[in-house]
C-alpha cells in the first residue's frame, strides 16, 4: 500500500518517520521516497492495516505537523480502507482534486508565508523604531517568535522527547544564545535568513520534483468507453480486456491496445524517445501513453491498466529511488555522524577555550554558535536523491527506463558490453536473400518445396519462406509433417517426400548438397532423395548497432563481445562489420551464462560488466549481470523482468545516451558534495578562528542547500542536449 506525504520537505524528518514505522508492530516493511514524497508500506497482516495507518498518522503529526496524508490512488480491483476517522490529520483518497495545482510563482509562493511576512515588519520595525513605545528587546522577541514559530515549536518538542540532534533544535539554540549575548538583532537575522532560505528551499525541491513528474507524464487521467454508439468517460482502471475505446485528437491512449478502426499519427516520444511520430492504423498495437496526434481511432483493450505498459512503467519509475546508489548509501551514514560530531565540537569551541586561556566567554560562545548552524547536511541529504531521480527521469523520457540510482552509479563504471545478437544488433526479421539451384532445377521449384515443408512451421525461419513464396500452399494435400530437431522438418506431399533443414539433415538422409560460402542461414531442400538446392535466409543489422562500438569506446567502453547461437561465420560477419572485439558463436542458453561467468571474472575489480538482449533466453544472463540491459518494446517479458534498464526502442544506441546521462549525473552529484563540504569546512574554520558570523553560517547551511538544489535542476533535461552531442 502507499501513502502520500504531501508537504513532506523535511529529509532529516522523512528519516525519522520511516524509521518509526518500520519500528510499529505489524509493518513488514516501510520505505519512504523522498523525491516522490510517497511511503510504501508492507503489513505483516492485512487486517491490522487501519490501526497501523492510525499509528502512522500520529508519528506524522509529532514529527511533521502539516504534512497531509492521503492514500495513493487505486484501481477498482484494490481493497477499500477506511479512513474516514483520523484524529490527527486530513487523510483521503487521491482524487483529481487532489492532482498538483497549477505551479505557482516565486512571490506569489512566498506571499502564502503570513506569519513569516508579519515578523519581517516587526523587525524591521525593531530596528527603525524599536525605542518608541517599548524596549526594543521585545520587539525583537516579538519579530523572532512570529519568524521563527514553527522552529521554535519543533524544537521545543524535541526537547521534550530528548531528540536534540534536528536542525529546527540547533537552529533555536543558535539563536536563543545569540540573544544571550546580547546580539538581538543578529538572532533574529538569523532566524529570518533560515526561515527565507528554507522557503526558497521548499519551493525549489517542489518545482524539482514537479519537473520530474512532468518528464514521465504518461497516464492518461480518463478514458472514452466506446459501447452500443455511446462514448463514456471512465477511469483507465475500470477498463476490462475487451472493452473498446475512442482515442481522440490530442489525448492519450489510457491502457495498452489494438487499433481495429481509423488510423492516426501518434506521438510516442514519452515511451520510446522516437522524435518523430510514429503511423497506426487497423491491426496495430498501441501502448498506454502514446498521444493521438491527427485523427480519432478506436481499440479494443488488450490489457486492464495495471498489466499495461504505462503502469509498469510508471511504477518502475516512481520506486527507481528505493534502490539507492552506493553515494545515497554513503551520505545517508555520513549525516549519522557528521552532525553530532560538529555539535560536540561547537561545545568544545564554546568551553575550551575559555577555560585555556580565560577570554571572554561569549566570543567564544558566538563561534560555537556559528558551528551549530552550519552542522546540518541538507545540502547533501536532499539534492543528492534528487540528482539521481532527476537523471533516472531525463533517462526516461528519452525512452531508457532505469530501475534505480545503483544502476545509473553502475552504468557510468561500466566497462565491458556483451550483446545478444538476434533482436539486439539484428532486427530478427528474416529475409531471403538468395535460392541457390542445382543443375537443371528452377527456383520456383526450390522455393515452392520449401514452402510446403514448411508450412506448418511457426519458426522465424519459416515465415520468411512463406513470405517470400506469396502463392497458396494446400495444407490438405500433406500427409505428414515432422519436425527433426535441431535439423530442419520432413513432410509427405502428394506421395513425395521433402526435406528441408540444414547440412545435417541432408547428411542423415545420404543426400549430396551443395558447400555455400555466403553469410546467413542456409536451408537445403530435397524432393524424393533428390537435391534440388539451398536457399539463403539473412537477418538486417539494426541501424542503431551502426557505429556503436566506437561511440561505446569514446565512453570508456574497454571491451565489447557478442554471443550468439549462430553459425560462426554469420558471428564473425556482423562482429567484423560492427567492430565488436570478439564474438561466441554457437551457443545454447546455459552456455551463454557458462561463458558470461568467465568474462565476469576478468574484469577489473571496481569496473562492472553489462549484458544487452531480448529473448527469453537472454533472461538468466540479464539477471547475472552487473547491469542487465533489455529491449523493451519488442523483447520478452521474462527479459524486461530480469532487467536492470530497459530500452523502450529497441535502439542498442540508446545504450550510449544512458551512458552519458550517468556521467553527467554523477558530475552534478560530486559538484554538489565537493561544494558542500567545501564551504561548509571554509565557513567552519573562519568562524573558529572569529572571522565568520552567523549570516555566514546561515549561507553555509540554508544557501548552499538551495544552490545545490538548483545544481541538480540542470540534470532533468539534459537528455535532449546530450542526444545532440
Amino acid at each position: 500500500m502507499k501513502l502520500i506525504l504531501e508537504g513532506l520537505n523535511c529529509t532529516s524528518c522523512a528519516g525519522k518517520i520511516e524509521d518509526r514505522t518500520n519500528k510499529i508492530k505489524g509493518v513488514k516493511k516501510a520505505v519512504i521516497n523522498f523525491v516522490t514524497g510517497t511511503m510504501e508500506i508492507e503489513f505483516e497482516d492485512e487486517n491490522d492495516k487501519q490501526k497501523i495507518i492510525d499509528q502512522i498518522k500520529k508519528i506524522v503529526n509529532k514529527l511533521e505537523p502539516h504534512v497531509v496524508i492521503r492514500l495513493k490512488n487505486k484501481d477498482d480491483e484494490g481493497t477499500h480502507i477506511n479512513i474516514s476517522s483520523c484524529e490527527v490529520c486530513d487523510i483521503s483518497e487521491e482524487s483529481e482534486s487532489d492532482k498538483p495545482k497549477e505551479k505557482k510563482g516565486l512571490i506569489r509562493y512566498f506571499l502564502t508565508h503570513y506569519r513569516l511576512l508579519a515578523g519581517i515588519a516587526v523587525y524591521i520595525y525593531a530596528i527603525f523604531l524599536g525605542n518608541l513605545f517599548l524596549d526594543p528587546l521585545i520587539w525583537y522577541l516579538l519579530g523572532y517568535v512570529l519568524i521563527g514559530f514553527d522552529v521554535i515549536k519543533a524544537a521545543l518538542k524535541n526537547i521534550l522527547r530528548r531528540d536534540v540532534f534536528d536542525e529546527n533544535f540547533l537552529m533555536f539554540i543558535a539563536t536563543v544564545g545569540a540573544f544571550s549575548i546580547g546580539e538581538y538583532g543578529e538572532g533574529v537575522a538569523v532566524m529570518l535568513f533560515y526561515e527565507i532560505g528554507e522557503v526558497f528551499q521548499a519551493y525549489a525541491v517542489d518545482n524539482s520534483r514537479r519537473s520530474i513528474k512532468d518528464l514521465v507524464d504518461l497516464k492518461a487521467m480518463y478514458a472514452n468507453k466506446y459501447s452500443d454508439g455511446q462514448v463514456e468517460k471512465v477511469f483507465p482502471e475500470s477498463l476490462k480486456v475487451g472493452d473498446e475505446i475512442l482515442i481522440k485528437p490530442g489525448e492519450k491512449i489510457p491502457v495498452d491496445g489494438q487499433i481495429y478502426e481509423g488510423r492516426s499519427l501518434f506521438d510516442t516520444s514519452a515511451l520510446t524517445g522516437e522524435s518523430l511520430p510514429r503511423e497506426l492504423s487497423v491491426g496495430d498495437s498501441v501502448l498506454g501513453g502514446f498521444i493521438n496526434s491527427t485523427s480519432a481511432v478506436k481499440a479494443v483493450v488488450k490489457k486492464a491498466y495495471k498489466d499495461s505498459a504505462v503502469a509498469k512503467i510508471l511504477d518502475l519509475i516512481e520506486n527507481a529511488s528505493a534502490k539507492k546508489s552506493n553515494t545515497e548509501k554513503f551520505i545517508t551514514k555520513f549525516a549519522r555522524y557528521y552532525t553530532p560530531a560538529v555539535v560536540f565540537m561547537a561545545v568544545a569551541i564554546s568551553i575550551v577555550p575559555t577555560i585555556l586561556t580565560g577570554e571572554p566567554f561569549s566570543d567564544w560562545l558566538h563561534r560555537g554558535l556559528i558551528f551549530l548552524v552550519i552542522s546540518c547536511p541538507c545540502a547533501l541529504v536532499i539534492s543528492i536523491p534528487l540528482g539521481y531521480f532527476g537523471g533516472i527521469g531525463a533517462a526516461s523520457k528519452e525512452g531508457i527506463l532505469i530501475k534505480g540510482s545503483q544502476y545509473l552509479e553502475a552504468l557510468k563504471n561500466m566497462d565491458t558490453v556483451v550483446f545478444d545478437k538476434t533482436g539486439t544488433l539484428t532486427k530478427g526479421i528474416f529475409q531471403v536473400t538468395e535460392i541457390v539451384v542445382s543443375e537443371g532445377v528452377g527456383k520456383d521449384e526450390v522455393l515452392e518445396s520449401a514452402a510446403l515443408a514448411e508450412s506448418m512451421s511457426n519458426h522465424p525461419i519459416a515465415a520468411s519462406i512463406l513470405e517470400a513464396y506469396k502463392g497458396e500452399v494446400p495444407l490438405h494435400l500433406i500427409e505428414k509433417h515432422t519436425d527433426v530437431g535441431g535439423k530442419g522438418v520432413k513432410v509427405s506431399y502428394n506421395g513425395k517426400e521433402i526435406l528441408a533443414g540444414n547440412h545435417k539433415l541432408m547428411e542423415e538422409a545420404g543426400i549430396k548438397h551443395l558447400e555455400f560460402m555466403d553469410i546467413g542461414t542456409v536451408v537445403h531442400v530435397a524432393k524424393d532423395g533428390r537435391y534440388l538446392g539451398y536457399i539463403l535466409i539473412a537477418d538486417e543489422i539494426k541501424d542503431g548497432s551502426v557505429g556503436l562500438v566506437e561511440e561505446l569506446k569514446a565512453q570508456g567502453i574497454r571491451k565489447t563481445v557478442m554471443f550468439t547461437g549462430d553459425h560462426k561465420n554469420i558471428a564473425d560477419y556482423v562482429a567484423g562489420i560492427l567492430g565488436i572485439d570478439e564474438a561466441t558463436s554457437e551457443l545454447l542458453p546455459q552456455e551463454k551464462v557458462e561463458q558470461f561467468e568467465k568474462i565476469k571474472r576478468d574484469k577489473k575489480t571496481n569496473a562492472t560488466t553489462g549484458f544487452i538482449g531480448d529473448g527469453i533466453n537472454d533472461a538468466p544472463v540479464l539477471a547475472m549481470a552487473d547491469i542487465g540491459i533489455s529491449m523493451g518494446s519488442l523483447g520478452s517479458d521474462a527479459a524486461v523482468e530480469a532487467s536492470d534498464i530497459v530500452l523502450m526502442k529497441d535502439d542498442p544506441g540508446k545504450l550510449v545516451l544512458g551512458i552519458k546521462i550517468a556521467k553527467y549525473t554523477n558530475k552534478i552529484v560530486i559538484q554538489n558534495i565537493v561544494f558542500a563540504l567545501g564551504i561548509k569546512a571554509v565557513v567552519m574554520m573562519l568562524g573558529a578562528l572569529g572571522y565568520a558570523n552567523m549570516w555566514a553560517a546561515v549561507f553555509a547551511d540554508v544557501g548552499v542547500a538551495l544552490i545545490a538544489v538548483l545544481n541538480v535542476s540542470r540534470i532533468f533535461y539534459i537528455g535532449t542536449k546530450l542526444n545532440r552531442a
